[in-house]
């Protein structure tokens, strides 16, 4: 290892995309740069309301050239010429239907402005349907095809998007060739391929999302999706019997795309992987200890050595898949569907009147001042939530504004407040909503306790985890456990850089580019015994009012 080696790591996450540039040596960052997505950032293609939420390929292929050469005009020629390898992660399932050559079918003219032929963002819900019908008809087989993703298919996942799409859009149907995932799409576009049999597939988002396992010999066997709906027939033939970890390489820069962002065609692309597999690796995740990305939703983390593992199935998660985090070990994902959505929601609502009051009288200070009161409001709700008496008869909520991830996903479940009454203001019901995302993370760790996995410790990465002490210490308190804060505020991108240094081979494997590469923590949130005590009770009204709205 010398001092002249540098790596890309790319993270694209719901609303933008972040790049940055590391030396490999000691995982320092050389330069960052991040780009909102403009069409997203306008609300072009979503229906909040329908829970429609779609990203045109543009917004990714923009993001990525701008980022990219941004981050190299603030290095040095040295850095620039020493580039060995670009890896990424992305938001999933986030799939898009492409033609036979891979190209997404909105990048062509006549689907251009068609929501159906751009990626279905993870958090779009419109296929419920669709989910049911494939939990309900996996019911009818032998072999329990569903054993590797909890058990329970989700609205949120690949094959009932497709489904979705293929009896909603006729024009859509008649186009598609294959279905395919952005983590897989960003390194196959890198590397210039226009066969989509070519496509390197991730074992990450295939086993988690796409029912994708080596005891399957692959995916199900056509005949599951076709006795399904016959709209299905064929699609097997058209993905993939292979899957790769993201320590893999997807091949090199093509001349085109070197030559557009100025690199040399030797750097090396990674496979694909979602954002929290690798955040997790960025905030050096260890066997047992739920890492937790914590951003618009959560996605919880775990290692485990796979002879440990061996065959104890965890229901009710987002699935356990060999190599789908660190190569050699079984990931498991679980998460809640909404988290720092909760609170952008409930900072929607009570800055509305302000909003709508600046928009008919504009002044010259109008986005000044709408800007500074959005960023101080949670900041000031939670210095006020902070200071609040909080006893057994408080307001009490749940978090399920945007369905129920894990544990047992159910998208048709909706958020609930009870308890309210005059006194009742905007710090007391913020104080609810946090205190129901910790409850809701509390009830993911007791569903892998009551499989016999036990949890050391958590590790806290993401957004939330670095801007809101106030929800950390009550996370904490809740859960009755540490929090170690990891230092960096890009995980997701250090991890993937760290695979990228995998990938080039200046490290045997992501461990060891885990530990040269890793930056530590920064801060542990220590439980109060009191206010657990007190939580405790509260969480048993929780999952009581759970039940209540479950059924």
């Amino acid at each position: 290892m010398n001092a002249t080696n540098y790596v890309i790591g790319i993270d694209y996450g719901t609303a933008s995309v972040r790049t940055i540039i590391v030396d490999t040596k000691n995982g320092n960052k050389l330069a960052s740069s991040e780009f909102s997505y403009s069409r997203w950032k306008e609300g072009d293609y979503c229906d909040f309301a329908k829970n429609q939420f779609r990203q045109h390929p543009l917004d990714y292929i923009e993001g990525l050239e701008n980022t990219i050469k941004n981050a190299l005009y603030q290095v040095s020629d040295k850095v620039r010429d020493n580039i060995r390898a670009i890896s990424i992660d992305t938001t999933g399932s986030t799939p898009v239907a492409v033609n036979e050559n891979g190209v997404p079918l909105a990048l062509l003219p006549e689907f251009k402005d068609n929501p159906n032929a751009m990626f279905f963002l993870w958090k779009d819900h419109t296929s419920v349907t669709e989910a049911n019908e494939i939990n309900e008809h996996a019911k009818r087989f032998d072999v329990n095809y569903l054993k590797y993703v909890g058990g329970i298919y989700s609205s949120e996942w690949f094959w009932a998007k497709l489904l979705h799409v293929l009896r909603n859009d006729s024009s859509v149907r008649s186009s598609i060739h294959s279905w395919v995932e952005h983590c897989d799409w960003m390194p196959f576009l890198l590397t210039g391929k226009t066969d989509v049999a070519l496509m390197k597939r991730s074992v990450c988002s295939a086993g988690h999302k796409a029912l994708w396992s080596e005891e399957f010999g692959g995916l199900p066997p056509q005949e599951f999706f076709t006795s399904l709906d016959p709209l299905l027939d064929h699609f097997v033939e058209h993905l993939y019997t292979k899957t790769y970890t993201a320590d893999m390489s997807a091949g090199h820069l093509s001349p085109k795309w070197a030559e557009r962002l100025g690199l040399t065609e030797e750097v090396k692309v990674g496979v694909g992987a979602m954002d929290a597999h690798m955040g997790a690796v960025g905030g050096e995740i260890e066997p047992y200890y739920l890492s937790k990305v914590m951003g618009t939703s959560t996605c919880d983390m775990l290692v485990i050595p796979k002879k440990q593992m061996g065959n104890t199935l965890v229901n009710g998660i987002c699935g356990q898949v060999d190599g789908s985090v660190i190569p050699g070990m079984i990931g498991l994902e679980a998460g809640q569907s909404a988290f720092g959505d909760v609170y952008a929601w409930f900072q929607s609502v009570v800055t509305w009147p302000i909003r709508n009051y600046l928009t008919q009288h504009p002044s010259d200070s109008s986005e000044k001042l709408l800007n500074d009161i959005i960023d101080t409001t949670l900041v000031e709700m939670s210095k006020a939530a902070e200071k609040i008496t909080w006893n057994e008869k408080s307001e009490l909520a749940l978090d399920w504004l945007n369905g129920r991830r894990t544990p047992d996903a159910n998208q048709l479940l909706k958020g609930a407040i009870q308890g309210l009454h005059l006194g009742s203001n905007a710090p007391h019901i913020f104080r609810s909503l946090v205190e129901a995302t910790c409850f809701g993370a509390k009830r993911i760790i007791e569903r892998f306790i009551e499989n016999k996995i036990p949890i050391k410790g958590i590790i806290g990465i993401g957004g939330v985890a670095h801007k809101s002490p106030f929800i950390m210490q009550m996370m904490a308190d809740v859960l009755e456990m540490p929090i170690r804060i990891h230092k960096s505020e890009q995980t997701c991108a250090l991890g993937a850089s760290m695979f990228a240094a995998t990938v080039a081979g200046l490290y045997p494997n992501v461990q060891e580019a885990m530990k040269q590469m890793g930056h530590g923590f920064q801060k542990e949130y220590i439980p109060n015994k009191k206010r657990a005590e007190m939580y405790r009770d509260r969480y048993e009204r929780y999952k009581e009012f759970c039940d209540f709205m479950d059924r």
